[in-house]
């Protein structure tokens, strides 16, 4: 078995393993979910963070700003390597790149509108006592997290560049789970998330990737751009 091979065999056998962790511990608004929660919500049932500024503002808005600027930037490259010879090298990494961050955000999108998983705080409903969940209510579209997957959509570098530039490969790697959880958990205090819908996203993110790089590791690993012969 070459290596190609073994690398999309350890990379099924983790998206195994991680669907069957997510199914049976992380059920949407199961215990760890509500657990994970509680700590973000006042005794009225209300969650205190929902309108804060840093991240309401800083890390609803400003940092996925900041990320999409990034994405903009490699477009802006893509585009330039049509008319420039020295970025023609770019072209075919820097297309893939956008190409994938389209599709997993835009799945990711599209699987959101189509849920009927309600938002956190929208399913809590105050008492006389304090606070109850509503299990039953099912407006709100907010399964999967949208917001994660903009961070999530930067595995897709480790992808490109793993056979080639390790160093800039684990770069996205860790950029993408940090930005991914690091968004989503932000949203999970202001109580838009559970955690379970940041796993899933992440899950989703890394399945499209894996399947794509599957069907186009030839196109992929092909000319001097990105690649390894030997692989």
């Amino acid at each position: 078995m070459n290596a190609k091979k073994i690398f999309l065999f350890q990379q099924a056998l983790f998206l195994l393993c991680t669907l069957i962790i997510l199914l049976l511990v992380f059920p949407v608004a199961g215990t760890i979910d509500l657990k994970l929660i509680h700590p973000w919500i006042s005794p009225e049932g209300q969650f205190f963070l929902r309108n804060d500024w840093y991240l309401a503002q800083l890390n609803h808005r400003w940092v996925k700003q900041l990320i999409i600027a990034v994405y903009v930037i490699f477009f802006v490259r893509w585009l330039g390597s049509f008319y420039r010879p020295d970025w023609r090298k770019f072209r075919k990494p820097d297309g893939y790149f956008l190409i994938l961050v389209l599709v997993s955000c835009g799945l990711v999108g599209v699987l959101k509108s189509l849920s009927d998983h309600a938002c956190p705080w929208n399913m809590v409903e105050p008492t006389a006592q304090g606070f109850l969940w509503n299990f039953h209510l099912k407006h709100g579209h907010c399964f999967p997290g949208g917001h994660a997957s903009t961070g999530f959509a930067l595995l897709v570098g480790f992808f490109i560049y793993r056979l080639t530039e390790k160093r800039r490969a684990y770069f996205y790697l860790i950029s993408a789970l940090l930005l991914g959880f690091g968004l989503g958990w932000a949203q999970m205090m202001r109580g838009a998330h559970f955690l379970s819908h940041n796993l899933w996203t992440g899950w989703i993110v890394w399945a499209v990737n894996v399947l794509s790089y599957a069907l186009f590791y030839r196109y992929l690993n092909s000319g001097e751009a990105v690649g390894d012969k030997g692989n």
